[in-house]
């Protein structure tokens, strides 16, 4: 294993680590998302860059964007 895939493991630790500990949705999603980056970079290290494309698609930006959106909508209920 090369010192950049431990590397990319030790950041997918990191960020994972992070998003559990978040307690604020709102961080919590950014946090989720730079997850989703971190995870995709592990892919491309590894040697799937299909994979890859399809984490930034889905993990770093459609899961945060829909989650951002319904906090949102339960902001403007609270109201």
């Amino acid at each position: 294993m090369t010192v950049l895939q431990l590397a990319a493991l030790a950041v997918v630790a990191i960020a994972g680590t992070v998003t559990v500990f978040v307690r604020e949705p709102l961080r919590q999603t950014v946090v989720a998302g730079f997850l989703g980056l971190a995870l995709a970079i592990l892919f491309l290290v590894f040697g799937a860059p299909d994979v890859a494309l399809s984490q930034i698609v889905v993990a770093t930006v459609a899961v945060p964007v829909m989650v951002l959106l319904a906090l949102a909508k339960l902001r403007e209920e609270e109201r």
